[in-house]
C-alpha cells in the first residue's frame, strides 16, 4: 500500500520575494481552493477568520506571516529591523488567543533574529524565512512521530471517535490526532473513524471526513450530540483529540466540545487520548484555569454559513475552545513518546530536552 499523503495545507513558494500558499478552509468540503498571502495582513485575516486553523498549522502561518511582514523592510539599521519584527508579531497574536503554537512560533522568529549575528539586513531577512521554513518541515516530522507512537491504538476493526479537525489541514501535512490512523493505515490494517460534526463551524463534517475520505479511511459523521449514544452502543473502542494548548498539569485546552466527550468517554469506559507535539505544551501555565478562552462572534451559531437557525436577537454564548482536566485524558501522544499517566511529572520528565 502506498503511502498515505494528506493534503499539504500551507507552503512557502519562492524565494524571499515569494509567497505562502495555503489551502481556504473556509470553501472545504464543497471546493479545494488555494489562496496566496503576499503581506502580514492578509496572513493575519485568513488566521483570524479560519482560513487556515489548527493550532500547528497557526503556528507555521505565524512564523511565516512574520516574513511576510518584515521582508520590505526598507532600512538599514538592526535595532530598527527588530523593532518593526516585533511589531508585526505583536500584532498577528491578537489574530487567536488560545493555541499556544502560535505564540510559540513568533517567539521563535524574535529569538532567531536576536540570535542571528550580523547587522545585513538582507541576510537576517533570509534567516528568518529559513526558520519560518524549518517550523514548517519540523511540524510534519513531528506528526510522522506521533503517528509512530500513536499508531497500536489503532486495533483491527476498531471503532475511533475524533472531534473537530486534527489531520493535515490541522499541520503541516500529517496531522496529530490523525496521524495515528493515517500510520494504522498505511500498514494496512482496517478500521472505522466516527467523526462529530463540531458545531458552530462543522470542522469535524466539512474538513476531518473530507480529509479521511481523500485517504480512503472508512468515516462516518454523526452530530455532536450523538456522541453518547454511539458510545452506549459499544461502538466506540477509543476516543482521539488534538490539542490548541496543554498546560503544566495536563489539562488540555481543545476544540469546544472536547470536555463533553472526554466525560462521556469516562462513563463509558472509553480510554481518551490527546495528540500534540511539544510546541503544543506552555509550562508557564500551571493548569487549564489560566488558559484564555476565545470567544466567538454569536453569529457564528445564530447563522452559521448565512443561514438564520435561531432568533435574530437571542444572546449565543459561543466559547471556541472548553478545557479538559488531565484527570480524564489516558494518554497524551507526542513526538517524543506517550505520556501515561498524565500529570505535571511525566510531562516534564518527557519534554525534558
Amino acid at each position: 500500500m502506498s503511502p498515505t499523503i494528506p493534503p499539504k495545507t500551507i507552503q512557502w513558494v519562492g524565494g524571499l520575494n515569494g509567497h505562502v500558499l495555503m489551502i481556504d478552509q473556509t470553501r472545504l468540503p464543497t471546493e479545494l481552493v488555494m489562496i496566496e498571502c503576499r503581506d502580514a495582513e492578509t496572513m493575519w485575516e485568513a488566521i483570524k477568520h479560519l482560513r487556515i486553523r489548527g493550532a500547528p498549522a497557526i503556528g507555521i502561518a505565524a512564523a511565516m506571516g512574520a516574513v511576510l511582514g518584515i521582508r520590505d523592510y526598507g532600512g538599514s539599521d538592526r535595532r530598527g529591523f527588530l523593532k518593526r519584527l516585533d511589531e508585526i508579531c505583536d500584532h498577528l497574536g491578537t489574530s487567536r488567543p488560545t493555541g499556544v503554537n502560535l505564540f510559540w512560533a513568533l517567539d521563535r522568529m524574535r529569538k532567531h533574529a536576536r540570535s542571528t549575528e550580523t547587522a545585513d539586513i538582507g541576510a537576517l531577512k533570509i534567516a528568518l524565512l529559513d526558520e519560518a521554513r524549518r517550523i514548517r518541515d519540523e511540524d510534519a516530522a513531528m506528526c510522522r512521530a506521533i503517528g509512530k507512537h500513536g499508531e497500536a491504538l489503532i486495533r483491527p476493526d476498531c471503532g475511533v471517535l475524533t472531534h473537530c479537525n486534527a489531520g493535515g489541514l490541522a499541520t503541516a501535512e500529517y496531522g496529530t490526532a490523525l496521524a495515528p490512523l493515517y500510520t494504522a493505515h498505511d500498514r494496512g490494517r482496517r478500521f472505522r473513524v466516527y467523526v462529530g460534526e463540531t458545531r458552530p463551524l462543522l470542522q469535524g463534517s466539512r474538513l476531518t471526513a473530507w480529509e479521511l475520505q481523500q485517504a480512503g479511511i472508512e468515516v462516518q459523521v454523526l452530530c455532536d450530540s450523538m456522541v453518547g449514544a454511539l458510545m452506549k452502543q459499544g461502538r466506540v473502542d477509543l476516543a482521539i483529540t488534538g490539542a490548541d494548548r496543554i498546560a503544566a498539569s495536563g489539562d488540555v485546552a481543545n476544540k469546544v466540545g472536547t470536555y463533553s466527550l472526554a466525560v462521556l468517554a469516562q462513563v463509558h469506559e472509553v480510554p481518551f487520548y490527546v495528540a500534540a507535539p511539544s510546541s503544543t505544551f506552555d509550562p508557564l501555565i500551571p493548569d487549564g484555569s489560566g488558559i484564555p478562552i476565545e470567544e466567538r462572534d454569536p453569529d457564528e451559531i445564530r447563522c452559521g454559513f448565512g443561514r438564520l437557525t435561531a432568533p435574530p436577537d437571542v444572546p449565543c454564548y459561543c466559547p471556541a475552545f472548553d478545557v479538559t482536566p488531565a484527570r480524564l485524558i489516558r494518554g497524551i501522544i507526542t513526538e517524543r513518546g506517550l505520556i501515561q499517566p498524565v500529570d505535571s511529572e511525566r510531562i516534564t520528565e518527557t519534554l525534558r530536552d
